[in-house]
């Protein structure tokens, strides 16, 4: 992206038709594009009814203006909204004409990156934007604002700030061996270490979980053909998603829907039965079919009920977490109950009666780690290896100063545990790290 002292703008609403559409300009010459554009500057943070012009001072649209100027801004700079009519052609000119005006087309994110580097957000609540926009589920919505609200940063906050007060006491007694302090033999710096170290552990869990109302989970249906797992995704999902019918191998590609379990995102992915066929297009859904399964956060593998089918070792080792679905109860009249297991865990169920798929629902949540998400924040993949990084030196720290093993070395280990939680927040992080990040925003954020 370029230096930040440009004026930049974008349309900031999604492409195609809508009601209303709205092009975001912002930097020092936002101001002056405004009054370009309109022919005034409205009242700071009041909406006025305008008509934009073009250069020759035909009309483009007539719509809404509002005016934010700096420091009281998303970005921290001037900030100027234009909403017109959301029409394609209407956007696109509007858009053009603040261009030739000055300003330049904004990168991916370039908005949230600004408001990033003016100290609006940190670079945690930045990512929550973006979550919120992306959010696959209400409850992830709701996790992502928590995060944007700063719930996230505050908790890595508080802990940095104990990681800094353990530093200095141990930095303490290696500057000033000859004082009667003695620092590093008190107990209650181990304590503290351990302390610390579980707290961080505590938040790792809650990251993971909060990822997950992010991420989702990948569910993957298998077994042999005719078992019922086009039966079972229409169940899950509660509507006729897949053809179902009683000649086996009628699935021969994958097929993907979506749904949410409790507030946890799930992308279920029906499969071709698994079978050795002379057919060309089904070794191809076969194939197809190994393929997502190697790819699985958790695979279901289905069989029926009377004459339940093992997993096959191979298709053990490829999963993360395996459920052997025993369906068809409703013929065989078992009861239907969960199994736990060695390898895998047992629920017996009825993909056309409905009975034993709140248990498959409980057991999709528990393997994943997902206890809920009343109270939870957004997070991402790098945000919980940083806390596990963090967990871990400091840990290791803890170990250090118990066995006294060496004073330096645990305060080497709490550096690197502080320079971890810096990574989530932004107070520490390279220009290739912000660039990955805010590259992955849509135009207009």
């Amino acid at each position: 992206m370029s230096a930040a002292t440009d004026t930049i703008a974008a349309i900031a609403t999604p492409p195609g038709r809508g009601g209303v559409g709205m092009v975001r300009i912002s930097g020092p010459a936002a101001a002056a594009i405004c009054q370009a554009l309109t022919g005034s500057l409205p009242p700071p943070r009041q909406a006025q009814l305008a008509s934009f012009h073009d250069a020759d001072a035909q009309a483009i649209d007539r719509g809404l203006c509002l005016y934010f100027p700096a420091p009281r801004s998303f970005t921290g700079e001037d900030v100027v909204e234009l909403h017109g009519h959301g029409g394609p052609v209407v956007m696109d000119m509007l858009l053009a004409r603040v261009l030739a005006l000055g300003a330049r087309q904004a990168g991916p994110g370039e908005f949230s990156q600004r408001a990033f580097l003016n100290d609006k957000l940190d670079l945690a609540q930045a990512e929550a934007v973006a979550d919120l926009i992306d959010a696959a589920s209400t409850a992830g919505a709701r996790a992502a604002l928590r995060s944007l609200d700063g719930a996230l940063s505050r908790e890595v906050a508080a802990l940095s700030e104990r990681l800094i007060q353990l530093r200095v006491q141990i930095e303490a007694g290696l500057d000033f061996p000859d004082e009667e302090l003695d620092l590093l033999a008190d107990g209650r710096l181990v304590a503290a270490a351990a302390a610390l170290a579980d707290d961080l552990g505590a938040l790792v869990e809650r990251a993971g979980e909060g990822r997950l109302l992010r991420d989702g989970v990948t569910v993957v249906l298998a077994g042999s053909p005719n078992v019922g797992k086009s039966s079972l995704l229409n169940a899950l999902v509660q509507r006729e998603a897949a053809i179902v019918t009683a000649i086996a191998g009628t699935t021969r590609d994958v097929l993907r829907e979506y749904l949410a379990i409790d507030g946890l995102p799930l992308h279920l992915v029906d499969t071709a039965g698994l079978r050795d066929s002379q057919d060309p297009i089904e070794q191809e859904g076969v194939r197809r079919a190994r393929l997502e399964i190697a790819r699985a956060d958790h695979l279901l593998f289905v069989t029926q009920a009377g004459a339940p089918e093992q997993p096959p070792p191979d298709l053990l080792a490829q999963a993360a977490a395996v459920t052997r679905v025993i369906n068809k109860i409703d013929i065989s009249h078992d009861l239907p109950r969960s199994v736990p297991g060695g390898a895998w865990t047992d629920i017996y169920l009825s993909a056309r009666s409905g009975a034993g798929l709140d248990l498959l629902r409980s057991r999709i949540c528990a393997a994943a780690g997902f206890a809920g998400a009343e109270g939870q924040f957004s997070a991402r993949r790098r945000h919980v290896e940083a806390l596990r990084q963090a967990t871990e030196a400091t840990t290791r720290s803890a170990t250090l100063l118990a066995t006294g093993a060496g004073s330096e070395l645990a305060a080497e280990e709490l550096r690197l545990a502080q320079q971890a939680l810096g990574e989530i927040t932004g107070t520490v992080s390279s220009d290739d790290l912000l660039g990955r990040i805010f590259s992955s925003f849509c135009l207009g954020k």
